[in-house]
This record gives structure tokens, C-alpha cells and sequence, in this order.
């Protein structure tokens, strides 16, 4: 466990004495550093410890805090055991499972039906309005265009001018959203689909969980899309937000794959604006 700081090493030797290293879960590309354990009190448990720049660990703790209870009371989701915001340390127990992406239950409608379930029930709990969403939204896709990226000159004009065009701000309605809704945070375990990784978790509106689905799964198979919203209960994506989201998410997707050098990612952000923009 050398990837984590003094501070973090001595706080899990306190909360999880005689902790065993089971498997390194960590994803090369962000600054967490993800461990499955096993211990003698807890049984197996999932540690995740954030990096200097890493800002996931605090959005994940607070998902923990406040949102996660409609998942937890039915064991879709893991249960916090161990925190500390500071040194960016979490402690979870451990789900059982194996992630949909990569499984035969990624081309599975009953997975997606699942999901939609899950995830309506997630947006239900809790909901508030803002005035400036969509300035927020505009303002985010800017910031994206002027960090370092290779979409084309061409193209970088007609999104500016294009989120230039994004109407005035009105009243929005944000719920807790997961942020990264999609196959490879979903675990499946006898037919059942529960969540994991919630490091984007925020209030946003409901359609943002929608869009990262919508660009890979929904697009190979619409019988998947059938199955999701007849899990969800509607479609939500009926608004004035629904391309503003789709275009910030392809940017921020080739410009964030770019600064990471993950060029296969990079190039599904890249095939995504050009679509967008015709």
C-alpha cells in the first residue's frame, strides 16, 4: 500500500488492524487509489484514498453522507464504515459482483431495465431549483475549450458559437446524480445490478446520468434505451438541456482523455462532437 500518504497508512492500521491486501482495484488514470481488503472485523472492505489534485474522495464521501441511502437499505450500494475528509481516505464494504462492462449482461435489457430503476429511485429523494444552470453549463464548456485539446479549429468555433447561443437562464431542477452512470460502474451478482464509484456524484439535473449511456449503450442497441427508461419510469430528456449536456460532455471527454493521453477514449469525444455538430 506504498501508493498512500503516512497519514493514511497510520488511519487504516486504526480503523482496520490486521488488514490484509486482497487486490489493487486502482485506475492508473486519476489520482485514487482503490483496495480491496480483508480484515478480521468487517470482512472484505473497499478503500479508497485520494491523491494531492484528486477532488473525487469529497464528492464521494458526501454521496456517502447524504445520498446513498435509498441504495444501501437494499444493499445496492456499499455501506460507509470508515472516514476521514481531510486525508481523503473512505473505507466501504465490499459488494460482490462483477462489473457489467465487459459481461454478458451489458447486452442484457433486464441489466439496463434494472438500472433505470435504480436510478429513478436515486433522483426521486431529493430536488431543488436554480436560476443559473444554464450559464453554469456554458461556463463549464468553455473552460474545456481553453485547456489544451485537439479538436480542430473548425469545430472548436462552431461549439463556441453554438454555446454562445444556449438561451438565458430560468428555473432547473438538480437532483443527486451519480455522474458517471454507466456499465462500468454497475456490478452484476446473480442477475442483480448494483452501483459503485460515486466520485462525480452532485446536484445537477436528471438528464446528465442519461448522457454517457446515451453516447455508448443506447446507440449500439435501442432495446437497451427501451428497457432503461422503462425502468426510469419517463424520459426526462425533453428540454432545452438535453443538447447543452450531450455537447459539454463531449468536450469535456476529448479535452480531459487528451490531458490524460488515453487516446481511445479521446477519440470516442472526438467522434461525438463531430456527430453533434452534423
Amino acid at each position: 500500500m506504498t501508493a498512500l500518504t503516512e497519514r493514511q497508512q497510520a488511519l487504516l492500521a486504526r480503523w482496520l488492524p490486521g488488514a490484509e491486501l486482497v487486490e489493487d482495484h486502482s485506475w492508473p488514470l486519476v489520482q485514487t487509489t482503490v483496495l480491496q481488503l480483508e480484515t478480521p472485523t468487517h470482512g472484505a472492505v473497499i478503500v479508497k484514498a485520494g491523491g494531492p489534485a484528486d477532488h473525487h474522495l469529497r464528492r464521494e464521501l458526501r454521496a456517502h453522507r447524504e445520498w446513498l441511502e435509498p441504495w444501501t437499505r437494499t444493499g445496492h450500494a456499499p455501506r460507509l464504515l470508515h472516514a476521514e475528509e481531510g486525508a481523503k481516505l473512505l473505507v466501504t464494504e465490499f459488494l460482490p459482483g462483477t462489473l457489467v462492462e465487459g459481461h454478458a449482461a451489458q447486452d442484457s435489457p433486464d441489466t439496463y431495465r434494472q438500472a433505470g430503476e435504480l436510478l429513478a429511485r436515486f433522483h426521486a429523494q431529493h430536488a431543488e431549483t436554480v436560476g443559473d444552470w444554464h450559464s453554469r453549463l456554458a461556463c463549464r464548456a468553455r473552460g474545456w475549450l481553453e485547456r489544451s485539446h485537439r479538436i480542430s479549429d473548425g469545430a472548436v468555433a462552431a461549439l463556441r458559437e453554438e454555446i454562445d447561443g444556449w438561451g438565458s437562464d430560468g428555473e432547473v431542477m438538480l437532483v443527486p446524480t451519480h455522474g458517471d452512470w454507466q456499465p462500468r460502474n454497475w456490478l452484476i451478482d446473480h442477475g442483480e445490478v448494483r452501483a459503485i464509484d460515486f466520485g462525480r456524484a452532485d446536484l445537477r439535473p436528471r438528464v446528465e446520468d442519461f448522457a454517457r449511456l446515451a453516447r455508448q449503450d443506447f446507440t449500439r442497441d435501442p432495446r437497451l434505451e427501451e428497457a432503461f427508461l422503462r425502468g426510469y419510469g419517463h424520459d426526462p430528456r425533453e428540454s432545452d438541456l438535453w443538447r447543452p449536456t450531450l455537447v459539454t460532455e463531449a468536450i469535456g471527454t476529448a479535452v480531459w482523455a487528451f490531458e490524460v493521453g488515453n487516446g481511445p477514449f479521446e477519440q470516442v469525444g472526438l467522434r461525438q462532437i463531430a456527430h453533434l455538430l452534423g
